[in-house]
Protein backbone atom coordinates (compact mmCIF):
# COMPACT_ATOMS: atom_id res chain seq x y z
CA UNK A 1 0.00 0.00 0.00
CA UNK A 2 1.37 3.03 -0.77
CA UNK A 3 1.07 6.33 1.61
CA UNK A 4 -0.74 9.00 1.35
CA UNK A 5 1.25 11.85 0.10
CA UNK A 6 0.60 15.72 -1.19
CA UNK A 7 3.65 16.95 -2.28
CA UNK A 8 3.98 16.96 -6.09
CA UNK A 9 7.41 17.00 -7.86
CA UNK A 10 7.92 20.44 -9.53
CA UNK A 11 7.44 20.19 -13.28
CA UNK A 12 6.41 22.90 -15.79
CA UNK A 13 3.12 24.38 -16.44
CA UNK A 14 1.34 23.82 -19.75
CA UNK A 15 2.02 26.08 -22.58
CA UNK A 16 -0.88 27.67 -24.49
CA UNK A 17 0.16 25.87 -27.31
CA UNK A 18 0.77 22.47 -26.06
CA UNK A 19 -2.52 22.59 -24.51
CA UNK A 20 -4.37 23.62 -27.42
CA UNK A 21 -2.47 20.54 -29.13
CA UNK A 22 -3.77 18.53 -25.99
CA UNK A 23 -7.60 19.29 -26.32
CA UNK A 24 -7.13 18.58 -29.98
CA UNK A 25 -6.30 15.24 -29.46
CA UNK A 26 -8.85 15.13 -26.57
CA UNK A 27 -11.69 15.95 -28.97
CA UNK A 28 -10.07 13.53 -31.50
CA UNK A 29 -10.35 10.51 -29.43
CA UNK A 30 -14.24 11.11 -28.47
CA UNK A 31 -15.10 11.44 -31.94
CA UNK A 32 -13.48 8.05 -32.42
CA UNK A 33 -15.21 6.26 -29.74
CA UNK A 34 -18.57 8.15 -30.20
CA UNK A 35 -18.95 8.93 -33.37
CA UNK A 36 -16.70 6.09 -35.47
CA UNK A 37 -16.82 3.33 -32.93
CA UNK A 38 -13.10 2.89 -33.33
CA UNK A 39 -12.43 1.63 -29.88
CA UNK A 40 -8.50 0.84 -30.46
CA UNK A 41 -7.85 3.91 -32.19
CA UNK A 42 -9.41 5.80 -29.23
CA UNK A 43 -7.39 4.03 -26.75
CA UNK A 44 -3.93 4.73 -28.53
CA UNK A 45 -5.14 8.82 -29.09
CA UNK A 46 -5.33 8.76 -25.23
CA UNK A 47 -2.36 7.22 -24.58
CA UNK A 48 -0.53 9.80 -27.15
CA UNK A 49 -2.49 12.55 -25.25
CA UNK A 50 -1.40 11.09 -21.56
CA UNK A 51 2.32 10.97 -22.74
CA UNK A 52 2.37 14.66 -24.12
CA UNK A 53 1.04 15.54 -20.61
CA UNK A 54 3.39 13.16 -19.00
CA UNK A 55 6.44 16.18 -18.15
CA UNK A 56 3.78 18.59 -17.29
CA UNK A 57 2.57 20.62 -14.04
CA UNK A 58 -0.75 18.37 -12.37
CA UNK A 59 -1.53 21.53 -10.20
CA UNK A 60 -2.42 23.31 -13.55
CA UNK A 61 -6.04 22.63 -13.54
CA UNK A 62 -6.19 22.22 -17.51
CA UNK A 63 -3.47 19.69 -17.65
CA UNK A 64 -5.29 17.36 -14.58
CA UNK A 65 -9.03 17.54 -16.23
CA UNK A 66 -6.98 16.69 -19.30
CA UNK A 67 -5.50 13.96 -17.86
CA UNK A 68 -8.86 12.56 -16.45
CA UNK A 69 -10.58 13.15 -19.64
CA UNK A 70 -7.98 11.00 -21.46
CA UNK A 71 -8.57 8.62 -19.12
CA UNK A 72 -11.84 8.53 -18.89
CA UNK A 73 -12.15 7.61 -22.82
CA UNK A 74 -9.44 5.08 -22.61
CA UNK A 75 -11.41 3.21 -19.59
CA UNK A 76 -14.39 3.39 -21.85
CA UNK A 77 -12.38 2.33 -24.92
CA UNK A 78 -10.56 -0.99 -22.69
CA UNK A 79 -14.34 -1.97 -21.70
CA UNK A 80 -15.53 -1.87 -25.37
CA UNK A 81 -12.54 -3.75 -26.25
CA UNK A 82 -13.72 -6.60 -23.73
CA UNK A 83 -10.30 -5.60 -22.05
CA UNK A 84 -11.44 -4.65 -18.22
CA UNK A 85 -9.15 -6.48 -17.14
CA UNK A 86 -6.57 -4.20 -16.96
CA UNK A 87 -8.25 -1.05 -16.69
CA UNK A 88 -7.13 -0.55 -13.40
CA UNK A 89 -3.57 -1.45 -13.49
CA UNK A 90 -3.31 0.79 -16.49
CA UNK A 91 -5.00 4.60 -14.66
CA UNK A 92 -2.33 3.22 -11.91
CA UNK A 93 0.26 3.61 -14.92
CA UNK A 94 -1.14 7.29 -15.19
CA UNK A 95 -1.34 8.54 -11.67
CA UNK A 96 1.03 6.05 -9.78
CA UNK A 97 -0.29 5.40 -6.47
CA UNK A 98 -4.31 4.50 -5.48
CA UNK A 99 -4.87 7.47 -3.67
CA UNK A 100 -3.77 9.87 -6.28
CA UNK A 101 -6.75 8.83 -8.54
CA UNK A 102 -9.65 11.52 -9.33
CA UNK A 103 -13.03 10.75 -7.89
CA UNK A 104 -14.84 10.50 -10.96
CA UNK A 105 -12.67 8.12 -12.31
CA UNK A 106 -12.52 5.88 -9.04
CA UNK A 107 -16.49 6.49 -9.00
CA UNK A 108 -16.28 4.65 -13.01
CA UNK A 109 -13.85 1.93 -11.96
CA UNK A 110 -15.78 1.08 -8.98
CA UNK A 111 -18.91 0.81 -11.39
CA UNK A 112 -16.87 -1.19 -14.32
CA UNK A 113 -15.80 -3.61 -12.01
CA UNK A 114 -19.30 -4.00 -10.07
CA UNK A 115 -21.22 -4.46 -13.59
CA UNK A 116 -18.68 -7.44 -14.74
CA UNK A 117 -19.22 -9.00 -11.55
CA UNK A 118 -15.62 -8.35 -10.03
CA UNK A 119 -15.87 -5.83 -7.27
CA UNK A 120 -13.15 -7.29 -5.38
CA UNK A 121 -10.70 -5.97 -7.99
CA UNK A 122 -11.74 -2.20 -6.38
CA UNK A 123 -11.91 -3.39 -2.96
CA UNK A 124 -7.78 -2.36 -1.96
CA UNK A 125 -7.99 0.29 -3.93
CA UNK A 126 -11.02 2.13 -2.50
CA UNK A 127 -10.17 1.69 0.87
CA UNK A 128 -6.91 3.58 0.31
CA UNK A 129 -8.24 6.16 -1.65
CA UNK A 130 -11.05 6.77 1.22
CA UNK A 131 -8.56 6.86 3.85
CA UNK A 132 -6.26 9.25 2.53
CA UNK A 133 -7.06 12.48 4.59
CA UNK A 134 -6.57 14.42 1.45
CA UNK A 135 -9.56 12.92 -0.40
CA UNK A 136 -12.04 13.61 2.79
CA UNK A 137 -12.33 17.33 0.95
CA UNK A 138 -12.48 16.32 -2.48
CA UNK A 139 -15.18 16.21 -4.77
CA UNK A 140 -17.18 12.99 -5.05
CA UNK A 141 -15.46 11.72 -1.70
CA UNK A 142 -19.74 11.23 -0.73
CA UNK A 143 -20.15 9.20 -4.54
CA UNK A 144 -16.98 6.90 -4.09
CA UNK A 145 -17.25 6.14 -0.18
CA UNK A 146 -21.29 5.22 -1.58
CA UNK A 147 -20.34 2.74 -4.10
CA UNK A 148 -17.58 1.57 -2.60
CA UNK A 149 -20.32 0.69 0.52
CA UNK A 150 -23.31 -0.81 -2.32
CA UNK A 151 -21.19 -2.14 -4.82
CA UNK A 152 -17.79 -3.18 -3.64
CA UNK A 153 -18.54 -3.86 0.17
CA UNK A 154 -21.93 -5.48 0.20
CA UNK A 155 -21.90 -7.75 -2.29
CA UNK A 156 -18.55 -9.04 -1.08
CA UNK A 157 -20.57 -9.99 2.11
CA UNK A 158 -17.75 -7.52 4.07
CA UNK A 159 -20.73 -6.91 6.72
CA UNK A 160 -18.37 -5.89 9.73
CA UNK A 161 -15.98 -3.48 6.81
CA UNK A 162 -19.34 -1.86 6.10
CA UNK A 163 -20.47 -1.32 9.46
CA UNK A 164 -17.11 0.55 10.18
CA UNK A 165 -17.40 2.50 7.14
CA UNK A 166 -20.56 3.62 7.78
CA UNK A 167 -20.15 4.81 11.81
CA UNK A 168 -16.56 5.65 11.54
CA UNK A 169 -14.02 8.60 10.31
CA UNK A 170 -15.31 8.00 6.90
CA UNK A 171 -19.12 7.85 6.98
CA UNK A 172 -18.66 10.81 9.14
CA UNK A 173 -16.98 13.17 6.22
CA UNK A 174 -19.25 11.10 3.32
CA UNK A 175 -22.66 10.80 4.75
CA UNK A 176 -25.68 13.12 6.76
CA UNK A 177 -26.98 11.23 9.62
CA UNK A 178 -30.03 9.67 7.80
CA UNK A 179 -27.84 8.47 5.36
CA UNK A 180 -26.21 6.27 8.22
CA UNK A 181 -29.27 5.03 9.12
CA UNK A 182 -30.30 3.84 5.89
CA UNK A 183 -26.73 2.52 5.06
CA UNK A 184 -27.18 0.53 8.08
CA UNK A 185 -30.34 -0.77 7.08
CA UNK A 186 -28.97 -2.24 3.50
CA UNK A 187 -26.01 -3.67 5.48
CA UNK A 188 -28.04 -5.27 8.17
CA UNK A 189 -30.43 -6.59 5.43
CA UNK A 190 -27.27 -8.50 4.26
CA UNK A 191 -26.27 -9.78 7.36
CA UNK A 192 -29.88 -11.29 7.57
CA UNK A 193 -29.57 -13.06 4.04
CA UNK A 194 -26.20 -13.94 4.65
CA UNK A 195 -27.61 -15.77 8.43
CA UNK A 196 -30.71 -17.10 6.66
CA UNK A 197 -28.58 -18.50 3.48
CA UNK A 198 -26.93 -21.42 5.34
CA UNK A 199 -30.23 -22.62 7.19
CA UNK A 200 -32.38 -22.81 4.20
CA UNK A 201 -29.79 -23.75 1.21
CA UNK A 202 -32.82 -25.35 -0.78
CA UNK A 203 -36.36 -24.32 -1.26
CA UNK A 204 -37.52 -25.87 1.95
CA UNK A 205 -41.16 -25.86 2.32
CA UNK A 206 -41.43 -25.04 6.01
CA UNK A 207 -39.01 -21.89 5.22
CA UNK A 208 -42.35 -19.79 4.45
CA UNK A 209 -43.97 -21.20 7.78
CA UNK A 210 -41.62 -20.57 9.59
CA UNK A 211 -40.98 -17.19 8.83
CA UNK A 212 -44.93 -15.83 9.44
CA UNK A 213 -44.90 -17.98 12.73
CA UNK A 214 -42.53 -15.25 14.41
CA UNK A 215 -45.71 -13.18 15.08
CA UNK A 216 -45.89 -9.25 15.27
CA UNK A 217 -44.32 -9.24 18.83
CA UNK A 218 -41.26 -10.67 17.68
CA UNK A 219 -40.76 -8.02 15.19
CA UNK A 220 -41.25 -5.25 16.90
CA UNK A 221 -38.54 -6.41 19.66
CA UNK A 222 -36.36 -7.20 16.77
CA UNK A 223 -37.01 -3.10 15.78
CA UNK A 224 -36.36 -2.28 19.18
CA UNK A 225 -33.09 -4.11 19.05
CA UNK A 226 -32.37 -2.57 15.67
CA UNK A 227 -33.00 0.71 17.50
CA UNK A 228 -30.92 0.56 20.54
CA UNK A 229 -27.92 -0.68 18.01
CA UNK A 230 -27.72 2.44 15.93
CA UNK A 231 -28.24 4.67 18.88
CA UNK A 232 -25.04 3.07 20.14
CA UNK A 233 -23.25 3.59 17.11
CA UNK A 234 -24.23 6.87 16.02
CA UNK A 235 -24.87 8.59 19.85
CA UNK A 236 -21.47 9.84 21.61
CA UNK A 237 -23.26 12.59 23.48
CA UNK A 238 -24.65 10.48 25.95
CA UNK A 239 -28.11 11.61 25.66
CA UNK A 240 -29.51 8.10 25.43
CA UNK A 241 -30.70 6.66 28.54
CA UNK A 242 -28.76 3.56 29.66
CA UNK A 243 -31.39 2.47 32.01
CA UNK A 244 -33.19 2.14 28.45
CA UNK A 245 -30.84 -0.08 27.13
CA UNK A 246 -30.72 -2.08 30.32
CA UNK A 247 -34.50 -2.38 30.41
CA UNK A 248 -35.00 -3.30 26.97
CA UNK A 249 -31.88 -5.90 26.86
CA UNK A 250 -33.85 -7.67 30.32
CA UNK A 251 -37.27 -7.85 28.11
CA UNK A 252 -35.40 -9.39 24.88
CA UNK A 253 -33.73 -11.72 27.38
CA UNK A 254 -36.43 -12.87 28.56
CA UNK A 255 -38.60 -13.17 25.89
CA UNK A 256 -36.00 -15.09 23.71
CA UNK A 257 -34.09 -16.88 26.17
CA UNK A 258 -36.15 -17.65 29.47
CA UNK A 259 -39.32 -18.14 27.92
CA UNK A 260 -40.14 -21.48 25.49
CA UNK A 261 -42.44 -20.23 22.89
CA UNK A 262 -43.71 -23.83 22.30
CA UNK A 263 -45.17 -23.63 25.54
CA UNK A 264 -48.87 -22.67 25.84
CA UNK A 265 -47.73 -21.14 28.96
CA UNK A 266 -45.61 -18.66 27.04
CA UNK A 267 -48.56 -17.04 25.44
CA UNK A 268 -49.92 -15.56 28.67
CA UNK A 269 -46.71 -14.13 29.60
CA UNK A 270 -46.20 -12.60 25.87
CA UNK A 271 -49.67 -11.30 26.09
CA UNK A 272 -49.05 -9.51 28.95
CA UNK A 273 -46.01 -7.78 27.90
CA UNK A 274 -47.61 -6.93 25.01
CA UNK A 275 -50.18 -5.13 27.51
CA UNK A 276 -47.97 -3.36 29.57
CA UNK A 277 -45.76 -2.18 26.68
CA UNK A 278 -49.21 -0.65 25.14
CA UNK A 279 -50.01 0.85 28.54
CA UNK A 280 -46.52 2.47 28.70
CA UNK A 281 -46.73 3.46 24.70
CA UNK A 282 -49.80 5.40 25.80
CA UNK A 283 -48.96 7.01 29.39
CA UNK A 284 -45.74 8.49 27.56
CA UNK A 285 -47.01 9.49 24.04
CA UNK A 286 -50.82 9.67 24.21
CA UNK A 287 -50.58 13.06 25.23
CA UNK A 288 -48.81 14.54 22.86
CA UNK A 289 -50.89 12.82 19.93
CA UNK A 290 -53.96 14.46 21.35
CA UNK A 291 -52.20 18.05 21.40
CA UNK A 292 -51.26 17.40 18.14
CA UNK A 293 -54.91 17.09 17.18
CA UNK A 294 -56.35 19.53 19.03
CA UNK A 295 -53.44 22.23 17.51
CA UNK A 296 -54.60 21.26 14.11
CA UNK A 297 -58.51 20.94 14.68
CA UNK A 298 -58.02 24.62 16.16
Amino acid sequence: MSSCSTSLPPARLCSPPLTSSVFSMLDTAAEQMMVHKDFPAAFDTCNAGLESLSNMELEDNRCGEFKAGFCILGIQALAEMNQWQGVLSWVLQQYEEQEKIPAKIMQMCILLYSKVGEPAVMQEAARVWLHCPANSRATGFGTVAELYLLHVLVPLGHTDEAVELIVGEVGSNAFTEDQKLTALDVVEEKQRQNQEQPLNPGNSPNSETTVSSRGAVTHKLEAMLRFIYRKLLLTRSGSFSLRKVFLAAILLYMLFFRLDPALPSSFIWISKLRQLLRQMWRAMFAPYYQALTQSKEL
